[in-house]
Formats: C-alpha cells, structure tokens, sequence
C-alpha cells in the first residue's frame, strides 16, 4: 500500500493539507538547494498547484511556507512563522500513552478557552527531526517540554499558560 504523501502545514493561521510536498522538495532538492527563496517558491507554487487548490490570492502566502519547509528539509536557516497561536505538538506513533496525552492536551486546551494548533506526530523520520529520544513527547511552540512519560495534568496546564504568555 502506498505511503499518503499529505503534509498538513500551517498558511494565514489556518492548518492546510498539502499533497505532494514531500515528493516535490526530494526532486527539487539538488538543483534548488542554492538558489534565492524567489526561484525556489516560484518552482514549488508551480508543481504543487498541479495537485492542490491553492488560490491566487494567497500563493504568495502558500510559497514561503513551502520555501521554509524545502530549507528545513535541507537543513538550511528558515525564517520562522511568526503567528501567535501556540503550537502544540505530541510526538508518539500512537501507543495509548501518546493518545491519552494527546486527549489530555485537547481536555485543557477546550478547559482553558487557548487557541492553538494541535498536532499528533506519528511519522518516526519526522519525530527524529525533533531530536526527542523516547515517546510520548510534547512539544509546545516548538520546545520539548516532556519525553517518555505522560505528565500530571496540572504541569501540562502550567506549560500552557506560560506558553500563552
């Protein structure tokens, strides 16, 4: 059975999902690797409209997030999102311990009223980007706050918050 090769990324505050990006940055990976992010977005915009709807008023929009996702795969400095919803990430292939942290995270985030980007990371390559050694982990706002274990609520809660802030 063939892999999904859908990426769900984060345009104008809103999660997207986008088919084909991984496949798009391999082919495009030597012969873009140094060139301006103009050639490399103007590129990508060009092949990923083949398969996703991306409308004309925001492509600009959709480009540079794919441009940071190309440099991130290379492992080239990216300029970061500057959105200010939190991002809050659980890192796990989906044992009972990640799911039950990520229901845990999902229960306080609706408690507390925060608006925020939850993500459950199930690929074992892209949890290995994040450097964590053992699942569940969590990540908030791109900071590893808990490996291997799953927290006390209330630490959980206090993280938010202070994310939040």
């Amino acid at each position: 059975m063939e892999q999904s090769d859908t990426t769900q990324l984060r345009v104008n505050g809103h999660l997207v999902g986008i088919i084909g990006l991984r496949g798009v940055i391999e082919d495009m990976a030597a012969d873009f690797a140094n060139r301006p992010d103009e050639s490399v977005q103007a590129e990508m915009v060009e092949r990923l409209v083949l398969k996703n709807y991306i409308p004309e008023p925001v492509r600009d929009n959709y480009g540079r997030v794919f441009v940071r996702e190309f440099r991130k795969f290379l492992g080239q400095p990216f300029e970061e999102d500057n959105d200010e919803e939190l991002v809050v990430k659980v890192l796990g292939a989906g044992c009972a311990q990640c799911n039950r942290l990520e229901k845990e995270v999902m229960e306080l985030l609706n408690e507390m009223n925060l608006p925020a980007a939850l993500e459950h990371v199930t690929d074992i390559a892209e949890i290995g980007k994040t450097g964590v050694m053992g699942t569940p982990a969590l990540m908030i706002n791109n900071t590893v706050v808990s490996v291997g274990t799953v927290p006390p609520k209330e630490k959980i809660r206090k993280w938010l918050e202070e994310a939040a802030k």
